[in-house]
């Protein structure tokens, strides 16, 4: 996709929540908000705003008013029929930096008909989203999608969710040092075959712990003896956490048919997959432990060639072949609660 696309969040919060949520958002990349400029405070940011001042940075203009200078002016349209489409491409051509469109019951159809017909002017459209589904899809409309999604929102994690919908969300990865190899006879192992082709360098993060969680890489790479199968990763055993696009963690036995998964390449560039099937088999188990950071984590894998960790260096390694000393990588940080796979900061809690 060639053009840039701008998440722009409207804050549903409250004056006090909002002191918090802006600097999450900072830290989440988010550049735009949807935003009375005075409700920024004094406190110094970066955060961009898009609204109906003339100390906006996007002004929304209301009334056929003097263009505020060195400022970007746009109007906002609700789309009902045809006619309002051509309002918009009538309007827009008379000096419009931006539109933003407010769809109803009909929202790809409009979508196009507006997008097809703003691109060679050089109006910047924005479009009204009340889910992450529908900002990934005013995204992909047309292949082109919209410049930006005003998306309402009051939690940080469908922030993070929409972010992961666009490919732009990332995670830190770090090196682990591996400090113990062990055999643990037969259990329960999980089979993830996603409905997307991953590609070499991706995989799923999988771990005992909810706050070390190893990149375990998917089947795209194969042998003399078996044949890639690059929707496919070998997970772990049915007790490992995953981590969900949401932010949320699952047990491997959770993931199913319909299923959505985090899939990250050693950069922690993160996209979702969905599960097209789950396959939990009887084999014999390998425990590998690790630590990074001062934070120590393991996982228990299936004892074969086919499974892979990413080292450091972004070469593969089998779990057969790995050695005390080497380093892989994970996303770690330190311990808090997790209650029914949300996290709770301020619980208590101690894994082995």
């Amino acid at each position: 996709m060639s053009k840039s696309r701008e998440l722009i969040i409207s804050p549903k919060v409250s004056q006090a929540q909002l002191a918090k949520f802006l600097p999450q958002l900072e830290d989440e990349g988010i550049k735009m908000v949807y935003l009375d400029p005075k409700k920024l405070g004094k406190k110094k940011t970066k955060l961009q705003t898009v609204f109906p001042s003339s100390s906006a940075n996007y002004v929304v203009l209301e009334k056929d008013v003097a263009k505020p200078k060195g400022k970007k002016v746009g109007k906002k349209f609700q789309i009902l029929s045809n006619s309002d489409i051509e309002n918009v491409l009538t309007i827009a051509k008379k000096g419009l930096d931006f539109v933003i469109i407010e769809v109803k019951d009909w929202k790809i159809i409009p979508l196009e008909n507006i997008i097809a017909k703003l691109h060679k002017i050089h109006t910047k459209i924005f479009a009204i989203a009340r889910t992450p589904e529908e900002v990934r899809k005013m995204f992909s409309i047309l292949e082109v999608g919209v410049d930006g999604v005003i998306f309402s929102t009051s939690t940080i994690n469908e922030v993070r969710e929409v972010m992961i919908y666009l490919g732009t969300k990332s995670f830190d990865m770090k090196p682990a040092k591996i400090t113990e190899i062990k055999e643990v006879g037969d259990g329960e192992r999980v089979c993830v075959d996603t409905a997307s082709m991953l590609h070499k360098g991706e995989g799923m993060l999988i771990g005992s712990r909810s706050n070390f969680l190893f990149l375990v890489h998917n089947e795209s790479v194969g042998s003399s003896f078996t044949s890639p199968r690059p929707f496919r990763v070998n997970a772990g055993a049915v007790h490992c956490y995953t981590l969900s696009p949401d932010g949320t963690t699952n047990y491997l036995s959770e993931v199913e048919t319909g299923s959505e998964v985090l899939i990250l390449n050693a950069k922690g560039k993160a996209r979702r997959a969905t599960v097209g099937r789950s396959k939990i088999e009887r084999r014999p188990m390998l425990m590998i432990k690790a630590t990074a950071g001062g934070e120590t984590g393991g996982i228990i894998a299936q004892d074969a060639e086919t499974i892979r960790f990413v080292k450091s260096n972004g070469q593969l390694v089998s779990v057969t072949h790995l050695k005390k000393g080497d380093t892989v990588m994970v996303h770690s940080k330190p311990a808090t609660g997790r209650h029914f796979g949300m996290e709770v900061s301020d619980e208590y809690i101690l894994e082995k």
